[in-house]
């Protein structure tokens, strides 16, 4: 039986054990170390993107179209590509991020001959880094401040997690994206080992209890405040409103799977229970209409 979606068939060479535990020992650099961590994450993503926009078929400005051909020239698995605007399959796509933050996404899109925009409500968040980028928007992510159909590609990066309509924030990305092209939203399961954030594993005891035993211990506020910007969110949830897009005509729900797990692993996302625990990173594939 096969759990790979034709949207994600050139995935699979790229989700491998070796890459889970890669990203798995990079996580715990977030906070002393955010250039390593988000380095590596923005090149992770760069080339889970590529992938996606190869398997489905990503229309292009102009009207052409991403095929799987363009996936064999993918750069951020060969380092004699890098900088090359021809060599990734995105290039030449106007592409939207929902939270881009410090700009470490941009930097690595911008490699690839992206048209990279980025919408991030928080100033200290968009200046992190030290890195400017003149495509950065300031605006909510609940009302993204773009016409209709403005962008190929729109996606969202571990923010759902932090506003309180996470899907009222996936509906303004469809709208925002054209005709034909896709939105990609992935986000951090409450239930999964890292729904806690910084607090641990200590949110399996309740957001509230987390939330004041890391001040105990710590003197000061989590930076995600559970209840202000963390919040919980569930894998049964976003396959809920997937489909619910698809059944009103707005979109096709091409995939769901967990970001972080090797392909075969994929079939996680269909259990019950067992998923808001173990997919960890909910990764939603939608083709606007």
């Amino acid at each position: 039986m096969s759990f790979t979606p034709p949207a994600l068939s050139e995935l699979r060479s790229h989700c491998t054990l070796r890459r889970s535990f890669g990203l798995l020992d990079d996580f715990k650099y977030e906070q002393t170390d955010p250039d390593r961590f988000y380095g590596h994450l923005a090149e992770d993503t760069v080339a889970l993107l590529e992938g996606i926009a190869a398997g489905s078929g990503l229309t292009r400005s102009g009207g052409a179209r991403v095929t799987t051909a363009d996936a064999t020239t993918r750069t951020s698995s060969s380092p004699e590509g890098a900088g090359n605007k021809t060599a990734s399959p995105l290039a030449g796509t106007r592409i939207l991020d929902v939270g881009g933050g410090p700009g470490y996404f941009g930097r690595a899109f911008a490699e690839r001959g992206v048209e990279y925009y980025t919408c991030e409500p928080d100033v200290g968040e968009m200046a992190a880094a030290g890195i400017r980028l003149d495509s950065s928007v300031r605006g909510s992510g609940l009302d993204l401040p773009f016409r209709d159909g403005a962008f190929d590609l729109t996606y969202s990066s571990n923010v759902a997690e932090h506003v309180a309509e996470p899907w009222r924030m996936g509906r303004e990305m469809l709208r925002v994206t054209a005709p034909g092209g896709l939105v990609v939203y992935s986000y951090t399961l409450w239930y999964g080992p890292f729904g806690g954030h910084e607090m641990g594993l200590t949110h399996y005891l309740g957001g509230d209890r987390a939330r004041r035993m890391y001040e105990k211990k710590h003197g000061k506020r989590p930076k995600n405040y559970y209840g202000e910007s963390l919040f919980e969110v569930g894998c049964a949830e976003g396959l809920a409103w997937g489909r619910e897009m698809q059944r009103a005509g707005h979109a096709e729900l091409l995939a769901a799977f967990p970001r972080y797990h090797p392909w075969w692993a994929w079939w996680m996302t269909k259990v019950p229970v067992l998923r808001e625990v173990g997919v960890s990173n909910l990764v939603l594939v939608l083709r606007k209409k």
